[in-house]
C-alpha cells in the first residue's frame, strides 16, 4: 500500500524492516548487509519514533531498516503500539528476529571478552536467559527468524543479501529446504513435504556416501514411481496458495522437504521442486526471479516479485 502524500514519495512502495533479536546473534552484521544492499539503516532507535521515520528522513528514502535491541529495553512496551501506527499509515512492515543457540551465544561473548547487556554481574547464561524471556513475545510475532548458530559473518551477510537484495524485496520470498525427520522438523517451516514414500538410496551401498545433489542419487529418486505426479501436484498446490499469501501480506514462506536423514531423497526433491517452482508464473501477474543459496541444510532460495 502507498500513502498519497502529494510528495515525491507518492507512488513509491514504502518498506520498513524492524531488526531485533538476541545480543550476539548478528543484528549488526545483518544491518550492515542491508545497508550494502541499498537500505537506509538506523541503529538503536526508540520504538516510539517508528511511525514518524518516513516523515523525518529524506523524501527519496522508501526502504528503511531499524535495529532495536536491549539497550533500549525501557522502550519495548511501546513497540506494539508503534507498529500498529506504522500499519495505519499504509507502510509495509516486517519484523526480522535474529536468534542463535545459547551455546553459540556464550562462545561469542567469551571470545570477545565482553559481558552480556543483561548479565548484571551474573553469568553470561543468566543474561541470555533474561533476554530470551524479554524477547519471547517479539520472537513469536516475527515475520522472519534467522538462526545464526551455524553461520559465520560472511554466510550471514550472504543470507541477508539473498532476502533483501538491492533490486527490491520480493513480494513473497520462498525458502525450499531439506531436513531429516530424525533431527526434527525445522521450526520455521510453513509447509512440510514428507518424501519417505520414495525408495531410500541409503540402502544401496554405492549410493550411501553420496547425497541428493549427486546425479546418481537424483536420478534414482526422481525416477521412482509416483514422484513426478507428486511433484506436479505439489507445484499446483503452491500456485494456488502463493497469491493468497501475498494478499494477506505474508512476506516469507518456508517449504520444508523431509526424509529420514535429510541427505538423499529430501535433497533431490527439494532441488527439483526449486527448479519447477522457478518456472511458475502466477495468474495474478507476479513473476519469479531466482536467488540460489545452498547452506548446510541444502536451503534453496527464490522469490516472487511483482
Amino acid at each position: 500500500m502507498v500513502l498519497d502524500t502529494g510528495s515525491k514519495m507518492s507512488g513509491m512502495k514504502r518498506e520498513l524492516v524492524v531488526i531485533s533479536g538476541m545480543s550476539g546473534a548478528g543484528r549488526s552484521t545483518i544491518a550492515h548487509a542491508m545497508e550494502d544492499a541499498g537500505w537506509y539503516v538506523i541503529d538503536n532507535l526508540p520504538p516510539a519514533m517508528l511511525p514518524h521515520l518516513f516523515e523525518l528522513t529524506e523524501k527519496s528514502v522508501s526502504a528503511i531498516a531499524v535495529v532495536i535491541d536491549v539497550r533500549g529495553r525501557e522502550f519495548f512496551d511501546d513497540l506494539n503500539k508503534s507498529l500498529a501506527e506504522v500499519t495505519e499509515k499504509g507502510i509495509s512492515k516486517r519484523i526480522l528476529f535474529v536468534d542463535a543457540s545459547d551455546d553459540a551465544l556464550v562462545r561469542r561473548f567469551e571470545s570477545t571478552r565482553r559481558p552480556h547487556p543483561l548479565q548484571a554481574g551474573d553469568r553470561i547464561v543468566d543474561g541470555i536467559a533474561r533476554e530470551r524471556t524479554k524477547l519471547n513475545d517479539l520472537r513469536s510475532s516475527a515475520d522472519l527468524i534467522i538462526d545464526s548458530s551455524e553461520l559465520n559473518i560472511h554466510q550471514l551477510e550472504k543470507k541477508t543479501g539473498e532476502l533483501f537484495h538491492s533490486d527490491g524485496v520480493a513480494d513473497l520470498a520462498v525458502n525450499v529446504l531439506s531436513f531429516g525427520y530424525k533431527y526434527g522438523i525445522p521450526v520455521d517451516a510453513d509447509l512440510v513435504m514428507d518424501c519417505r514414500f520414495i525408495p531410500n538410496p541409503h540402502w544401496i551401498p554405492e549410493l550411501r556416501p553420496r547425497n541428493g545433489t549427486d546425479n546418481e542419487v537424483r536420478e534414482m529418486v526422481l525416477q521412482a514411481e509416483n514422484v513426478d505426479e507428486f511433484l506436479a501436484k505439489y507445484v499446483s498446490l503452491f500456485e494456488s496458495v502463493a497469491p493468497g499469501y501475498i494478499r494477506e501480506g505474508k512476506k516469507f514462506v518456508t517449504l520444508a522437504v523431509g526424509c529420514t536423514g535429510g541427505k538423499h531423497r529430501s535433497v533431490a526433491i527439494a532441488s527439483e521442486l526449486r527448479d519447477r517452482l522457478s518456472k511458475v508464473h502466477l495468474k495474478s501477474g507476479e513473476k519469479l526471479y531466482t536467488k540460489f543459496g545452498i547452506t548446510n541444510y541444502f536451503r534453496l532460495n527464490f522469490g516472487y516479485n511483482k
